[in-house]
């Protein structure tokens, strides 16, 4: 992705509460974990460590939430990036519903965290899913049954009238609305975990990327200025990892998406486009998702990039499709617009584990990483203390590296992902 996006100020770091810049690595350390990452999977990690009484580094190559934590469209949706029928014969129905339910723990996760450490991150509940299709409809109201018949999960269905009363677009043909999920402000809340890990003790080492690990009974971490020695490593950094881990790198994909914001929208404008403060996301393989601001801005989110190269007049692409969803708001450009990497896996399923004895990682979640990676942190935090049995179901989750090695899986990747959008336009 080109780089004016990937560093980019956003609309979240144009309204971030203050955070003290953290000194980089310098001269030789030594700790009980290190982590690698600044984002919410090594901050969560950080935090459950420090709090069981470890001495914890976390290494952030530049600042705390400047990844995909700090930069996405801040949506909070219980389940993970693939769908729990995908779960199920991965792992069979009975370990594919406790996957489940810890998705839902990680919602109450963030609640817990924002009471216990007062982050003042702009939350809002609701979330709903928007069908374009027919296919869709049917598709959803399938989601639904089996969430309640085997998840014990509730939600509603929305007809299109019933959806055109709290969304002011005529697009969609109903809605599957689910209360516990929601929205937030993805860097406010990232930074107000980085806090809480900070009083607890955690030292957080920022302008610090790794550029070599060296395994072994005690790890060691090459830095620019230092080096850091730990009994454990988690490594956190998702899409940003960085070929660290070669065995790891083979098994995700950074995927580019992007994310605008209008201008400050008077009250009944605002209103006139979600009346009850939801998130709305539709389900295309390329994806629209949208909600309002705190100061009344609209969010709009999609564009995928599956070749890590900016997609050409994003701007304007951006804008139309905006305008196909909201007509109302045809002489509205965007006052910010950036971009950042998520990571997928080729099942969609989350990748947890650990390399040899002391080296844990958790990544692709393929676009539900807001919510999960909290509960990825404490799942690595408890395998480190001892408790493993979480960490050993994500384990048995088979994971296979993209086709075409290092210079040929983009490639073939934005080939199969064009094939899925030409199917969402013409079925």
């Amino acid at each position: 992705m080109a780089n004016d996006l990937s560093d980019a100020l956003s609309y979240y770091a144009a309204t971030a509460h203050p955070w003290p810049e953290q000194p980089p690595l310098q001269g030789e350390q030594r700790c009980d974990v290190a982590v690698v990452g600044g984002g919410l999977t090594g901050l969560s990690a950080a935090l459950e460590l420090a709090e069981k009484g470890y001495r914890v580094a976390l290494l952030e190559a530049r600042r705390v939430g400047w990844g995909a934590s700090g930069r996405s469209g801040g949506q909070i949706i219980v389940g993970w990036g693939c769908d729990q029928s995908k779960l199920e014969k991965l792992l069979g129905r009975d370990d594919a519903r406790h996957l489940f339910d810890w998705s839902s723990e990680a919602v109450d996760l963030i609640h817990r965290r924002r009471e216990e450490h007062q982050i003042d991150c702009d939350w809002r509940a609701g979330h709903v899913h928007v069908p374009i299709k027919p296919r869709q409809v049917s598709e959803l109201r399938g989601w639904q049954s089996d969430l309640a018949e085997h998840y014990d999960y509730q939600t509603d269905w929305w007809s299109a009238e019933r959806l055109q009363q709290h969304l002011g677009s005529r697009r969609y043909l109903g809605g599957l609305y689910d209360a516990q999920s929601g929205h937030l402000h993805p860097l406010n809340y990232t930074l107000g975990v980085a806090r809480a890990a900070l009083a607890a003790g955690v030292q957080i080492l920022e302008h610090s990327p790794v550029f070599a690990l060296q395994p072994g009974e005690s790890v060691s971490l090459q830095c620019p200025k230092g080096q850091l020695r730990a009994d454990f490593v988690v490594l956190a950094g998702n899409a940003y990892l960085g070929g660290l881990e070669p065995n790891l790198d083979r098994r995700i994909m950074p995927v580019g998406t992007y994310i605008a914001a209008t201008p400050p929208l008077d009250e009944a404008t605002a209103n006139g486009l979600i009346n009850n403060d939801m998130a709305v996301a539709d389900i295309n393989w390329a994806l629209d998702y949208f909600r309002l601001s705190a100061d009344r801005r609209l969010l709009f989110g999609g564009r995928a990039s599956y070749s890590a190269i900016e997609p050409p007049a994003l701007r304007g692409t951006m804008r139309r499709r905006m305008h196909a969803v909201f007509p109302q708001l045809s002489g509205v450009d965007f006052e910010y617009l950036w971009g950042g990497f998520l990571g997928i896996t080729m099942n969609r399923a989350p990748d947890f584990g650990r390399i040899g004895s002391n080296v844990y990682y958790a990544h692709g979640y393929s676009g539900h990483g807001m919510a999960v990676s909290g509960i990825a942190g404490r799942v690595i935090a408890e395998a480190i203390a001892g408790q493993a049995e979480r960490l050993d179901l994500f384990e048995r989750i088979r994971h296979r590296p993209f086709p075409g090695g290092k210079y040929l899986r983009m490639p073939l990747l934005a080939t199969a992902m064009a094939w899925y959008k030409l199917r969402d336009a013409l079925w």
